[in-house]
C-alpha cells in the first residue's frame, strides 16, 4: 500500500520477563492478556492494532492527528486504567502463592513516534507496518529514560506539535529531553514524563 504519514503508539509492559519467570503459567496465562485487554479497549482516539507482541501493543493511526491534549489523555487513561485491571486481578488471585505480588513486578511504559512514510501491509488478516520510522518505533523502547514507567515523545511526534502548548498538557510532571544512539540508525532525539505521580 501507499506510504502514509503515521502515528505510532506502543504501549509495553514493564516487569514481563521478571513475571513470566517468577509465576507460573498458568497464572501469567490469565494476567497478561487481561493486561493487554484492557488497554486496547481504553483505546478513545481511533487508533488501529497492528500487532500484539508478548508484553506490547502496536497501535497505529494514519490520516489526521489527535490534538496534543487528546493524545497525552489517551495516555494518561491507558495508565489508568491498566492499573485499576492490576489492582483487580491482584485482589482475584491474592490466593495464589505469586498473585500478591502482581502489582509490585508489572507497570507500563508508551513510546510515542511519528513517521511520514510508513506502509500498512495486509499479511492473511493482519496489518503488518513497514518503514525506518516502525524500526525506531521498536528501538526506542530500548533508551536511557531512568524510570520503570513513563511516556516517550520521539521529536518527531513532538514536531508535529510545535504549534500546540505541550508543557501545559501534562498536570503531573516535567517534559525532559534525552537523546540514545542506535545501530544503523544514529542519535535519535526524544522527550519524556515519569508516569509514577499518577496514581500517587
Amino acid at each position: 500500500m501507499e506510504p502514509r504519514p503515521t502515528l505510532i503508539c506502543i504501549p509495553d509492559i514493564s516487569g514481563f520477563t521478571k513475571f513470566m519467570s517468577s509465576t507460573d503459567i498458568e497464572l501469567s496465562s490469565q494476567v497478561i492478556p487481561s493486561l493487554l485487554n484492557k488497554v486496547i479497549y481504553s483505546n478513545v482516539i481511533g487508533m488501529k492494532v497492528s500487532e500484539i507482541e508478548g508484553d506490547a501493543i502496536l497501535f497505529y493511526k494514519t490520516g489526521s492527528l489527535p490534538t496534543f491534549k487528546d493524545l497525552v489523555e489517551q495516555c494518561r487513561l491507558f495508565y489508568v486504567e491498566f492499573y485499576r485491571q492490576l489492582k483487580k486481578l491482584s485482589k482475584e488471585f491474592e490466593e495464589e502463592a505469586k498473585g500478591i505480588v502482581i502489582p509490585d513486578v508489572l507497570g507500563l511504559k508508551m513510546v510515542i513516534h511519528y513517521g511520514a512514510k510508513i506502509s500498512a501491509v495486509p499479511i492473511g488478516k493482519n496489518i503488518k507496518l513497514m518503514g525506518e520510522d516502525v524500526i525506531i518505533a521498536h528501538r526506542l523502547l530500548k533508551n536511557k529514560v531512568p524510570f520503570e514507567e513513563y511516556i516517550l515523545l520521539s521529536e518527531s511526534i513532538l514536531e508535529q506539535y510545535r504549534d500546540e502548548v505541550i508543557e501545559c498538557s501534562f498536570g503531573w510532571g516535567d517534559l525532559r529531553e534525552m537523546d540514545t544512539s542506535y545501530k544503523h540508525i544514529g542519535d535519535v532525539s526524544y522527550s519524556y514524563i515519569d508516569l509514577k505521580p499518577l496514581m500517587e
